[in-house]
């Protein structure tokens, strides 16, 4: 686009760079220390169909951008990162899109629908999947806003999930070592370490697959479920509980889907709580009550029958 005239939009806290050019206008760059910012769909009298190459690289506050129905091309690096972006809003319609547009945006949890509301059949799940497919599927194909949420692409973020979750967990360590990505003598040098980064991985995967399940095969549940009590408290590697203490320490979804999964019992009680300490009082509180009311009455009703 031919930058013709340039101008400035204020935010709350920052300015959104912007040109136009013959009634449309590209967003440029911002600056500022927003948390939010919602893209306008008009500017200057312009209509606001281009998002420029790094408009927001390296934001070190943006948690949520929200771009309007307007917008037909997202340029490269336009969003890369933004370590704290969590949430993008923006139209599910075919767009131009760059390379590396959510490259490094680590904590990038949805990416919604802005006409949601006005289109039946959709699942607010799908808002995760999608996201997820830059953030932890490293699958690029897969970022298709039209076909998101049918079957044949659910279909195929499944299968790449389970070809992420098959990886043996020493996949890659040697080739790593031998081309020289990590410093000698730190932590990840460590095989185990590694391994247990690696395990990690697949169970933050499976948890976020099984707690948004819009279109899951049985058969794929099933063998999710499955990894994640193989390495829950009390198994020979405990991924599943250290992710859900150490990452999500306060969100009480994940204690309430542990326990759902089975994942809390008689016998691993005490070192979770144990594991616990003084921290996370509510979330003690909530397992607490729920080992009352399961565990403890299961060993009431057997001592009676006994």
């Amino acid at each position: 686009m031919a930058r013709k005239t340039r101008g400035e939009l204020n935010t709350a806290h920052g300015v959104i760079e912007y040109g136009t050019d013959q009634g449309r206008a590209e967003i440029l760059g911002y600056r500022g220390k927003d948390t939010q910012v919602d893209i306008p769909a008009s500017v200057a009298g312009c209509m606001v169909t281009h998002i420029g190459k790094k408009a927001f690289l390296s934001n070190k506050m943006l948690k949520v951008i929200s771009l309007p129905e307007t917008v037909e091309r997202i340029d490269d690096w336009a969003f890369a990162c933004c370590g704290k972006l969590h949430k993008v809003i923006l139209p599910y319609h075919h767009m131009e899109i760059g390379q590396g547009i959510f490259k490094d945006c680590f904590c990038l949890e949805q990416i919604v629908d802005e006409g949601a509301d006005e289109r039946e059949g959709r699942s607010a799940d799908i808002s995760y999947l999608l996201a997820a497919t830059m953030s932890r599927l490293d699958a690029f194909y897969l970022f298709d806003f039209e076909n998101a949420g049918t079957a044949e692409w659910l279909a195929r973020w499944d299968s790449r999930m389970m070809s992420l979750m098959d990886r043996k967990d020493a996949e890659g360590f040697s080739k790593m070592l031998l081309c020289g990505e990590e410093d000698y003598g730190s932590k990840d040098n460590n095989l185990d370490y590694y391994m247990e980064q690696r395990r990690r991985d697949k169970v933050s995967l499976a948890m976020l697959r099984l707690m948004h399940d819009y279109g899951l095969e049985p058969s794929i549940r099933g063998r999710l479920e499955a990894y994640l009590l193989a390495h829950v408290k009390g198994q020979e590697t405990e991924e599943t509980w250290r992710v859900i203490l150490e990452e999500y320490g306060d969100d009480l979804r994940y204690y309430q889907f542990l326990t759902k999964l089975g994942g809390v019992t008689q016998d691993n009680f005490q070192a979770l709580m144990e594991d616990m300490g003084d921290r996370h009082t509510e979330m003690k509180a909530y397992l607490m009550k729920y080992h009352s009311e399961n565990h403890e009455k299961a060993d009431a009703f057997a001592a009676f029958a006994l």
